[in-house]
């Protein structure tokens, strides 16, 4: 007979680390650029972050607290969203420092600002994929009460999209694995990484037919 831990989140998890975020695992990093109205350049990460839509393509990332990056995208509008690698993945725990304001987190963590075409904040010139985005909604997330909690959600309508050709496979798909895209997994740093030989294909079911 199965046994479970149960809790009411509002009363605790009695757990030596909340559990929440390494169940609903792994999940892609939202490394944001960001240029604030003084011309400050902004880059952080959130774990918080996934699509949202095809058509057309909208991103989305949550920040807990009212940060720079959701000051700064809202204020203009827009950010660009940079995919963190594995071999980025020191550069990008750099980013997510808390650093005096005005301080330019692509300077701290050694980091190329590279220009965007469509929107004011620049690429992560070391990512091979980078979404030019602009915002398409913000607000403040609320409890099933009706409560303001202190968190802001930023979605953002892809307008263009950068990707490194070396990591396009003949078929001309996108080599998830073999980009090495670093997913947060909860616990106090707790990251994964997704692998070719554990990954499983699956088609969708045709509709049925009368």
């Amino acid at each position: 007979m199965t046994t479970y831990h149960s809790y009411e989140p509002l009363q605790g998890h009695r757990l030596s680390h909340d559990p929440m975020n390494a169940i609903v695992a792994p999940r892609p990093i939202g490394w944001i650029s960001t240029v604030s109205a003084d011309g400050v350049r902004n880059l952080a990460p959130y774990s918080f972050f996934n699509l949202f839509n095809y058509t057309p393509p909208i991103v989305g990332f949550a920040s807990v607290g009212y940060k720079d990056t959701v000051a700064n995208s809202t204020a203009s509008g827009e950010f660009v969203w940079n995919l963190a690698t594995d071999d980025l993945g020191e550069k990008m725990n750099a980013t997510s420092a808390a650093v005096p304001a005005g301080e330019d987190e692509f300077e701290v963590a050694g980091l190329t600002p590279l220009a965007s075409d469509l929107v004011s904040a620049p690429r992560v010139a070391e990512s091979p994929v980078s979404f030019e985005c602009r915002v398409s909604d913000s607000f403040r997330l609320r409890t099933a009460a009706g409560d303001r909690v202190d968190t802001w959600m930023v979605l953002g309508e892809v307008v263009k999209v950068h990707i490194a050709t070396d990591h396009l496979r003949a078929d001309e798909t996108f080599d998830t694995a073999g980009a090495r895209p670093l997913l947060r997994a909860g616990g106090q740093g707790d990251y994964f990484l997704p692998s070719a030989e554990h990954s499983r294909f699956m088609r969708r079911p045709k509709p049925a037919t009368r």
